[in-house]
């Protein structure tokens, strides 16, 4: 057995690794006694079966399977004695010599290998990374407030349908009635949109279906029908307005102050508008927290100035995904690839720098979190804590979103230790502008 390396560039290897019969017989020979074990040929007892037929059935493939193996083994030992920090793992190398899989050959192999550059650099007060102050007004949080009171509205009787309202109707044609179809205005075709808005239940009107809902998704479900059964359909229906329901938001009662913050938590409008102002602030603060995360990794990646193999990885990324996406498909995604790679660089960098520690605490309150933020997506504020911690074992249950939670948890826990590090450079903006930033 003998290996060669051969150095491409700072971060490129080439291995040879060259294997002779009695590099791979004494492996090639157990697996052929592990195989006569089992094997089962008529005329023989399990056991028994002549080494000669099994060679022959089996030998090939036998023979692969030891040499691989020992492939395995040899390239895993070189990279452990040489402490490698290698990218992806090892490749075929395009250069391959072939061989003849016979036994008693001696076996070439040459793969390709590429280290990750050492990183090596400062982080300190001399690091000036702008911090967003996002300033709050009174037009926002009137904003927000009427968002909030929109969100937790609801439908009711309406007089005549204006663009934001829907229509319930009846479609006739030849004798056959379609009962009780919505019809959400906003999504009607202008050129007959006129026909929709000002409408009052008794209203009946000659609509084309194919014109007033060109999408036919949209038409298919005024219709009740499926997309196929459109095309041989007649356009022209008679439609009877039964009548209109109009969005109204939620008042500002106590009723919807219990929806939104939990019973009894808010008792007046005056109070309500404090709780916006703070949660309009919250969410300032969150905005400008996760600005200062953008910034601070794309400061660093700058920074760090990391050279990657970008030949290798692109060939790697192709063989590892087996065939899911072609190599243009790589090459147009490649510089999104290259930029998280070396973030999580990066990350491990100073994840070991300053000893940043993920404990199960960490965990159980990023679960709770990640639950409490899913109920709040749909309008559920006073969840019973108990039911919030028995979701949040289940989601650590599952090995992918506990994957998940824990490169958030890391993300976050970097950042935070950045930004202890370094210098913030705190700006105030205004919203407005704050969204404008690139």
């Amino acid at each position: 057995m003998n290996i060669e390396k051969k150095q491409i560039d700072a971060l490129d290897m080439e291995l040879t690794l060259s294997i002779g019969k009695d590099d791979y017989s004494p492996v090639e020979k157990k697996k052929l006694n592990e195989q006569r074990k089992t094997a089962e040929f008529k005329g023989f007892r399990k056991g028994m079966v002549p080494m000669s037929l099994i060679q022959h059935v089996y030998g090939e493939q036998i023979l692969v399977n030891a040499v691989n193996e020992i492939i395995s083994k040899e390239l895993n030992d070189f990279i452990k004695d040489n402490d490698l920090k290698i990218i992806g793992e090892p490749l075929s190398s395009e250069d391959q010599p072939e061989n003849e899989w016979k036994d008693g050959n001696d076996f070439t192999f040459k793969f390709d290998i590429a280290t990750a550059p050492e990183l090596d650099f400062e982080i300190s007060k001399e690091d000036k990374i702008p911090y967003y102050k996002i300033e709050a007004t009174d037009q926002g949080r009137d904003e927000m407030k009427t968002n909030i009171l929109r969100q937790y509205g609801s439908l009711q009787e309406g007089d005549s349908a204006k663009e934001e309202d829907y229509i319930i109707a009846d479609f006739e044609q030849d004798g056959k009635k379609i009962e009780g179809s919505y019809v959400t205005v906003a999504k009607v075709d202008d050129s007959c949109k006129s026909l929709f808005v000002g409408a009052k239940a008794g209203d009946k009107v000659n609509v084309d279906v194919n014109k007033a809902f060109p999408d036919e998704n949209d038409r298919a479900s005024v219709l009740k029908l499926k997309e196929s059964d459109l095309a041989e359909l007649n356009p022209e229906f008679a439609m009877t307005v039964v009548n209109v329901k109009t969005f109204v938001p939620a008042e500002p009662v106590q009723e919807t102050f219990d929806k939104v913050f939990g019973k009894d938590k808010v008792k007046s409008e005056a109070e309500f508008d404090e709780e916006i102002a703070k949660r309009l602030e919250g969410n300032y603060v969150q905005e400008a927290d996760y600005r200062f995360s953008k910034d601070a990794k794309d400061y660093f990646v700058d920074k760090a100035s990391i050279t990657l193999p970008e030949d290798f990885l692109k060939r790697w990324l192709f063989s590892v995904n087996e065939g899911k996406y072609s190599k243009e498909d790589i090459e147009k995604e490649f510089g999104a690839f290259l930029a998280d790679f070396r973030w999580k660089m990066i990350r491990d960098y100073v994840i070991k720098k300053f000893d940043v520690k993920i404990t199960d605490q960490d965990m159980k309150d990023a679960a709770e979190g990640y639950v409490a933020y899913q109920y709040a997506m749909y309008g559920l504020s006073d969840v019973p804590q108990e039911q919030i911690h028995a979701a949040a074992h289940q989601v650590l249950a599952d090995e992918k979103q506990a994957q998940r939670i824990e490169e958030q948890v890391e993300d976050q826990k970097v950042v935070a230790a950045l930004r202890g590090a370094v210098t913030l450079s705190e700006k105030n903006i205004t919203v407005e502008k704050f969204r404008d930033l690139k």
